[in-house]
C-alpha cells in the first residue's frame, strides 16, 4: 500500500502567499493546444491575437486564503479585461507569473469558443482550491 504524504500547511501556504505580490498577467489562449503534463510556461501556449488584444496578457492580481482548519487554499485571479476588443477568439485563459520566469500558475478552459462582439473582452474571476493533501 503506497504511503500517505502531506505537504505541511504553513509550507504550501508561504509558495502560493508569494503570488500575491508578483506580476501576474492573464493572456488568452487556444486551449486545444496546451497539454497539462508538459506545458509549464508562457511559450509553451499558442496565444490569441486580435484587434483590442495585447500580446503577452494583461495585469492581474490575487488574494491567497489559507484555511488551517480544513487544509485548504483558496486563491482568487481577479477578472481581466481588453476594451476596444472588437475580434478576438479564444477558448481559454492562462494566469502567467513573470516573477518566476513567465510560468504557468493556472489555466482556465472555456469549453467553447468565446468571441467578442466589440466593446470589452472579458475573463471573470478565476478561482482555485488546493487541498493540503
Amino acid at each position: 500500500m503506497p504511503a500517505t504524504i502531506h505537504i505541511p500547511d504553513a509550507y504550501l501556504d508561504s509558495k502560493l502567499g508569494a503570488l500575491e505580490t508578483n506580476t501576474l498577467k492573464c493572456m488568452l489562449i487556444d486551449i486545444s493546444t496546451y497539454n497539462r503534463a508538459t506545458d509549464s510556461t508562457s511559450a509553451h501556449l499558442t496565444e490569441v491575437s486580435g484587434t483590442g488584444y495585447t500580446a503577452g496578457g494583461c495585469a492581474v492580481t490575487c488574494t491567497v486564503t489559507p484555511d488551517t482548519t480544513n487544509h485548504k487554499t483558496v486563491i482568487v485571479f481577479t477578472p481581466a479585461g481588453w476594451a476596444g476588443a472588437t475580434t478576438i477568439s479564444a477558448t481559454g485563459a492562462a494566469i502567467i507569473d513573470t516573477n518566476d520566469g513567465n510560468k504557468i500558475v493556472a489555466v482556465d478552459d472555456f469549453g467553447a469558443t468565446v468571441a467578442s462582439s466589440g466593446g470589452t473582452y472579458s475573463v471573470a474571476a478565476i478561482t482555485h482550491e488546493f487541498t493540503h493533501f
